[in-house]
């Protein structure tokens, strides 16, 4: 029985989310909102949503940190330079930094607990074979240089690890220290740099972005069409 324990618990908090946010017009509506905030990829768009829940902006940001990891590949980076702009670059890294390594080990226990089949279904098969290949060439140090590669997708990175033999403390450890770099860099970004050079650092994040997306909403197409055929 305690074997099954935490498939059972994520199971049954996966499926009360999901009653709440069919059942709860003000969740439905607020999540939507989250979900087409970050997917217009405008960091003033993020920093105003978040600002708008006032003295729980920081709870909110956390939680669409963890949002953003599981609905892959909407970028994080989005949250991490609107957290710099509203907490500062400090508290606002600490804020992403702490929030992504929950997002990760959610991802992480996704895949662990329900199977392939479950990830297949939240992005594409073949963006995860891609990053399978990518685990057999780096063997034991894929996840911190998968961290530490701006273009390689977090969240499927988090995914795929579940899916290995890989155990959760070397994994999340990995994330950590990888993962400080970029949100320290990104948080810098966002909480001291102004006009021109924000703009452009900015504009080379959203071309990573983007990259991701059309390569996962490709991979996707591609998919539905060998099904059909």
């Amino acid at each position: 029985m305690k074997k099954h324990t935490p498939k059972i618990f994520l199971i049954l908090t996966l499926l009360l989310f999901l009653v709440v946010y069919l059942l709860v017009p003000s969740v439905n509506q607020s999540v939507n909102d989250a979900i087409k905030i970050l997917s217009t990829m405008g960091v003033d768009g993020v920093i105003e949503y978040i600002r708008g829940y006032g003295k729980y902006a920081a709870a909110v940001s956390f939680l669409l940190m963890i949002l953003q990891s599981i609905i892959s590949p909407i970028p994080a980076f989005l949250i991490t330079l609107s957290n710099a702009a509203i907490f500062g670059w400090i508290k606002g890294a600490i804020l992403s930094w702490s929030s992504a390594m929950v997002g990760a080990a959610m991802c992480f226990y996704i895949a662990k607990i329900l199977g392939r089949d479950f990830v297949e279904k939240l992005i594409s098969k073949t963006a995860l074979k891609s990053v399978d290949d990518f685990f057999a060439r780096y063997d034991k140090y894929v996840i911190l240089i998968a961290r530490l590669l701006p273009f390689v997708s977090f969240d499927i990175v988090s995914y795929a690890a579940g899916l290995t033999s890989m155990k959760f403390w070397p994994f999340f450890i990995a994330t950590g220290i990888g993962q400080l770099p970029a949100t320290i860099v990104y948080s810098y970004v966002g909480g001291t740099l102004t006009g021109g050079a924000k703009a452009m650092m900015t504009g080379l994040l959203i071309l990573f972005a983007i990259s991701i997306a059309i390569f996962v909403a490709k991979s996707m197409y591609n998919e539905k069409l060998k099904k059909s055929n």
